[in-house]
């Protein structure tokens, strides 16, 4: 049985007002420019390093973007963004093609994620542009589509 609890962007995981019992981050897709959200990437840079066993943080579209953040990656603006329903993501560990739903204007910069324990995860087939992220040893990954 899962059981799923919703806090506003800026809860703030550490203090855990509300006293919440949880075994996983789930990272919400939402607007705007992920930079702007300093609370939210603080509460899960606190994640990352906070628990033994690590509980797993699972990222989509927003999420994703945050994640990289807090991981110490960058993000930048698009010039266009990826908007749609058929955008062609490829999985960099089997290189399997899906077509996934996307909206988003700001994406995570792979490059930025070279030298750390983080690797890109999916590829847009189109732009290039990074679609998912993933640690190499722990249960943290993202994605920038809508699955």
């Amino acid at each position: 049985r899962v059981q799923v609890t919703v806090v506003p962007f800026d809860y703030d995981l550490q203090l855990n007002p509300a006293n919440i019992q949880y075994e996983g981050i789930f990272l919400s897709n939402g607007p705007g420019d992920p930079q702007d959200c300093r609370e939210t990437i603080s509460s899960i840079r606190w994640a990352l390093t906070a628990f033994t066993p690590p509980k797993p943080i699972f990222g989509i579209c927003l999420g994703n973007q945050l994640l990289a953040l807090a991981c110490g990656a960058r993000t930048y603006k698009m010039t266009y963004g990826n908007r749609g329903m058929n955008q062609p993501c490829v999985d960099l560990r089997t290189t399997r093609c899906y077509i996934t739903a996307q909206n988003h204007g700001y994406a995570v910069d792979a490059s930025s994620l070279d030298g750390s324990q983080w690797r890109s995860l999916f590829l847009n087939a189109n732009d290039l542009s990074n679609e998912g992220i993933i640690h190499c040893s722990k249960p943290f990954f993202s994605v920038q589509f809508h699955p």
